[in-house]
């Protein structure tokens, strides 16, 4: 689709609207915005809770522009941004709905989320084939890799040769290997030359127009940028992955924000799985190799699993060095029969560096088993730290935040009040899982809970505001440290009291929010527990099976 629309969301709007001023009330980094600002315009509405502005300072580096909903004909409009977690699950950094498509729309959406992003340009974005989107990428983020979403152009791909795939059946799986798996660029050359002609189908003005943008689309082209995809023919493709099953052509506007909110506790309750099962059990080592086991600390279960799988493969995948210039040298990998297929890798042993032809580490951020089998030749015991991504290990969310934000603070009021949240947001979220690793902790993290915010309260009760920089004890001045708190002055006693009041009334809100988050503490513990006792039953119930 490459033609202007605009749509309307009806008397859903306002149901929309209420819902992201409240959210941006009870908590003021929740950020959203209207094209045009103003309610009535028709214009865009984008919007980006907490957890999606912090998630994007942890894996902001490739981005999926999702926009489903043009294709397959929903009734709302509703795009989103995501990536990829630690876990390689999908992971929301942003909404939208977009009610006027068109290049200066979709410009304007894509400055926004950057914004509200803070800034930080993403490696790479895939989006579906569009020219309006197209063009509104390359003025927004110039430098930022654009990839079309090839699972856009094989369906359209089987709608405009839907004679074609009736007639000859095995040209969709010719297709699609072509596409997915030809190695190199001198491969997918060829297969596809022969693809048409052996098809009858060299004049066809579709697959020109797809050939012609082939550098955008076709893997093989795109192996030099991270997308973070774990499989190198793109299983995992599908742009729609955080809200299917949740958001699909019979939402309406009514029903959007409870399947919207419905789709992000799933994947939260997903990920907090994932962590579960990274840091409570040990993955099976499959060989005797110190790289394996520190590969199995490190990164968090799925992303070891990858690994293992490559490492696993160096086994049949001998290195054979053809090229030595002291430091520098080049080795042929192949797998055993299959030379033909076999790959270059540079090796520089003064620096413990590789690349190789395959360029699965800069696709994927996993390391290749052709780098690997090198590394073995040369018995390189344990992974070097430029080739573990912090972005696919257990530490993932840790440090990113403070490391990368700091300096931004004083700028701008808004962003540093976002900054704040966000890091003891992380704080907290770190505080809760150590805190409830046992009954013990629990009770003494409780306690340290209850008496920070105590201090909390006591502060706020001084006169201290919320302005980015300052204290609102009745002027501007900005001072550093507790001990310089004076006693507020207010010009009348109806001013302090109204003053007090309002404090007493937010100190209120934050004691009921305490009240939620130990609630949950104690749901996590208790969850906790279940799962100890289910897991002491199934070892019991073996241990009997074995005596019996």
């Amino acid at each position: 689709m490459s033609a202007g629309r605009q749509r309307t969301l009806g008397g859903g709007g306002q149901h929309i609207l209420d819902y992201l001023k409240r959210m941006q009330a009870e908590n003021p980094a929740f950020y959203y915005a209207i094209q045009g600002d103003n309610e009535n315009t028709g214009g865009n509405i984008f919007w980006a809770d907490a957890t999606a502005r912090i998630n994007y300072t942890y894996f902001g580096d490739m981005v999926m522009f999702d926009t489903t909903y043009r294709t397959n004909r929903y009734r709302v409009p509703f795009a989103s941004f995501t990536g990829l977690n630690h876990h390689g699950q999908p992971v929301l950094f942003g909404c939208a709905l977009i009610l006027n498509e068109s290049e200066s729309s979709f410009a304007w959406l894509f400055q926004t989320w950057l914004h509200a992003m803070s800034g930080r340009h993403p490696i790479s974005i895939t989006t579906d084939p569009d020219r309006l989107i197209q063009v509104a990428v390359s003025q927004v983020f110039p430098e930022t890799r654009l990839r079309f979403n090839k699972w856009g152009i094989f369906s359209e791909t089987q709608k405009k040769l839907t004679h074609i795939y009736e007639s000859h059946p095995t040209f969709e799986a010719e297709f699609k290997k072509c596409i997915n798996e030809t190695e190199t660029v001198d491969e997918f050359e060829s297969f596809w030359a022969s693809l048409l002609e052996r098809y009858v189908v060299l004049d066809n003005e579709w697959l020109q127009s797809i050939y012609n943008v082939r550098q955008q689309w076709v893997p093989v082209y795109m192996r030099n940028t991270f997308f973070g995809e774990l499989s190198m023919i793109g299983v995992n493709g599908d742009l729609s992955s955080f809200f299917e099953g949740h958001v699909n052509a019979s939402t309406t506007v009514q029903m959007l924000i409870k399947q919207y909110e419905k789709a992000i506790a799933s994947w939260h309750e997903k990920e907090l799985k994932a962590d579960y099962d990274t840091s409570n059990t040990m993955p099976v080592l499959r060989t005797p190799s110190p790289m394996e086991k520190q590969a199995a600390n490190l990164y968090t279960r799925r992303i070891f699993m990858k690994f293992q799988e490559e490492l696993v493969e160096t086994l049949a995948n001998p290195a054979t060095k053809i090229e030595d210039l002291g430091a520098l040298s080049t080795y042929r990998v192949a797998k055993f029969g299959e030379v033909h297929k076999a790959h270059s890798v540079n090796f520089n042993s003064s620096e413990v560096k590789a690349g190789c032809s395959c360029q699965m580490f800069e696709y994927s951020g996993i390391i290749c088993r052709h780098i690997l089998a090198v590394f073995r030749a040369k018995n390189v015991l344990t992974l070097p730290p430029q080739y573990v991504l912090k972005r696919w290990t257990r530490n993932a969310k840790s440090g990113a935040v403070l490391e990368e934000h700091a300096s931004e603070m004083p700028n701008n009021s808004q962003d540093s009040l976002t900054i704040r949240y966000n890091n003891l947001r992380q704080e907290a979220v770190k505080y809760v899982e150590e805190g409830a690793k046992s009954i013990h902790i629990y009770h003494v993290a409780m306690e340290a809970l209850q008496e920070a915010t105590k201090k909390v309260a006591a502060l706020k009760n001084q006169g201290f505001g919320t302005q980015d920089g300052t204290l609102m004890n009745g002027g501007n001045s900005e001072i550093n440290a507790p001990e310089n708190i004076q006693t507020a002055s207010y010009q009348s006693a109806d001013e302090k009291r109204k003053k007090i009041h309002e404090l007493t009334t937010e100190l209120e809100s934050v004691n009921q929010r305490c009240e939620v988050y130990r609630s949950n503490l104690l749901a996590v513990l208790r969850d906790m527990e279940e799962e100890k006792l289910k897991l002491s039953v199934k070892v019991q119930n073996a241990r009997l099976s074995l005596k019996e």
